[in-house]
């Protein structure tokens, strides 16, 4: 009797420890379509033993999905760096940053940099940064081979030839060109309005040059492809599709800079698997990983000499419009007060009224 009763106790034993040994580690992800690729879902998995399950989402799901559950049910997610410190401040969905558990060494430090400054509440920061892309100027190098900067989509010189939209990006890129930091007068509503007052000016006195204020991206490709417009204010990705067509015609940063969006690394406030999100991060920082990202997905990334081991159309891009000094150059977007919001409302349908 007592052997079988061993015998039953080390059979379930065996029983629970084979459950145990099958159970594999999770990593719960809330990101961007494509953000996770198989590839390297499965590399992760084949380093650490570790199973990455995404949940698809943009940011405001994101936002309502941590809300509703105050932080928890995912162990990583991938907001922009431009709506985390307000969340924050309000909600407390995050937890800090532990930068001792982050391989600081595999990010271009500008662009970790600018993660922290943006993402900072009450001294400490939110996210580190992942993929990012931008807006700048789309030229006709033959037709303009000078433009160079936001000013030129208000330069006489290419009048009927230009085209941008009537959106706040082309406002801050003005203002850049113009010498002065937009982003630095956030937090004075007195100081923005007189600035964007120079900027509406500027708009309107140039009103005479525009070819078209785009609403649609492929009709702004469309009238770069026939000539019909030489300098335009456009996306890094629209660019190089057309380099690819017409070599005269490609993406530059201005030399203003160029206006960058990141999405980021950020870790809720009730995350169970802290330890794999760390671990996922710096995985996937690493050059020849964040490579196989940017190959399938088109998307730079953060992390310092991925860019080199690209495929080569790609990294041709790279190297045409975004050489280190281009890149140091970027102006991110930080997080926009509420308040600015009406006053660039308001401009933007001044300009787009004026005769």
């Amino acid at each position: 009797m007592f052997k079988k009763m061993l015998g039953a106790v080390i059979t379930a034993a065996l029983m629970l420890t084979g459950t145990n040994s099958i159970q594999a580690e999770t990593l719960n992800l809330l990101t961007w379509k494509d953000y996770a690729p198989k590839p390297l879902k499965e590399k992760f998995k084949a380093e650490t033993g570790i199973d990455v399950k995404v949940t698809f989402s943009n940011n405001e799901e994101m936002i309502a999905k941590l809300r509703a559950t105050r932080g928890a049910g995912f162990d990583l997610a991938q907001p922009s760096q431009d709506r985390i410190q307000s969340v924050q401040e309000k909600y407390k969905l995050y937890q800090a940053m532990d930068f001792s558990k982050i391989e600081k060494g595999l990010f271009i430090q500008s662009m970790l940099k600018a993660v922290e400054k943006n993402t900072m509440v009450k001294g400490k920061p939110h996210a580190v940064p992942f993929c990012w892309g931008s807006s700048g100027l789309i030229v006709n190098k033959k037709l303009a081979p000078n433009a160079s900067d936001y000013s030129d989509l208000l330069n006489a010189m290419y009048a009927g030839r230009v085209s941008y939209r009537l959106k706040r990006p082309t406002l801050i890129g003005i203002a850049f060109a113009m010498g002065d930091d937009p982003f630095a007068k956030y937090s004075n509503v007195k100081e923005y309005k007189m600035l964007m007052d120079k900027v509406e000016a500027s708009l309107i006195a140039g009103k005479g040059f525009v070819k078209n204020y785009w609403t649609n991206g492929d009709n702004l490709l469309q009238l770069l492809r026939s000539g019909e417009v030489h300098v335009a204010m456009g996306w890094d990705g629209g660019g190089w599709k057309l380099h690819a067509e017409n070599p005269d015609i490609d993406f530059i940063a201005p030399t203003s800079g160029a206006l960058g969006w990141i999405d980021t690394f950020a870790i809720p406030a009730k995350a169970k698997n802290v330890s794999a999100a760390y671990k996922w991060i710096n995985f996937i920082m690493r050059p020849e990983n964040a490579a196989v990202f940017t190959n399938q997905e088109k998307y730079a990334t953060a992390s310092k000499g991925a860019a080199e081991l690209t495929d080569a159309s790609i990294k041709a891009n790279f190297q045409r419009s975004f050489p280190q000094a281009a890149i140091d150059n970027i102006n991110w977007y930080p997080p926009v007060p509420a308040n600015l919001e009406k006053i660039e409302g308001k401009l933007l349908d001044r300009v787009k009224s004026a005769q």
